[in-house]
């Protein structure tokens, strides 16, 4: 029976890891911590948008608190890239990086195109343009009317 041999193998491996894990405790705890989601309040996730979008070169970025406004969210975010590969680069990370630190699995709109992508977090909707497009539409304007009096 080569099946029984499988087991037995696989029986004394599990023994083996299950041996060196418990040898090295501090090693497991420093690997669950990581891995541990962080409470996604909407500021936190704000704040991991704001910082991923500046690490990764993001320009003119633009939070915008939406209480009081509307339902869809509690703040925006908007955000240009130089180019449609960056405008897509940063949407990426940034739905990864929420994944991964806080179990947020973001809704994408427009990665394949590359101008515009939408990320709805729930709390927080992101919107990262190449600069064109995002001189065309001009969200700023529409959810904060003081924004064009400023610049």
């Amino acid at each position: 029976m080569p099946g029984a041999g499988v087991m037995t193998a696989r029986f004394k491996e599990d023994n083996a890891l299950s041996l060196n894990s418990a040898a090295a405790p501090a090693a497991n705890i420093g690997a669950h911590a990581m891995s541990a989601p962080r409470q996604a309040t909407s500021e936190s996730l704000l704040a991991a948008v704001l910082k991923s979008l500046e690490d990764d070169k993001g320009e003119d970025i633009v939070q915008i608190n939406l209480r009081g406004k509307s339902e869809m969210g509690d703040y925006m975010v908007i955000a240009s890239g130089r180019s449609t590969r960056q405008v897509t680069a940063m949407a990426e990370k940034l739905t990864d990086r929420l994944k991964q630190e806080f179990r947020v699995i973001c809704k994408v709109e427009g990665k394949d195109a590359g101008d515009w992508v939408l990320i709805d977090t729930g709390d927080v909707i992101v919107h990262i343009f190449r600069p064109e497009v995002r001189e065309f539409y001009q969200l700023e304007k529409m959810w904060q009317p003081g924004a064009a009096a400023a610049s």
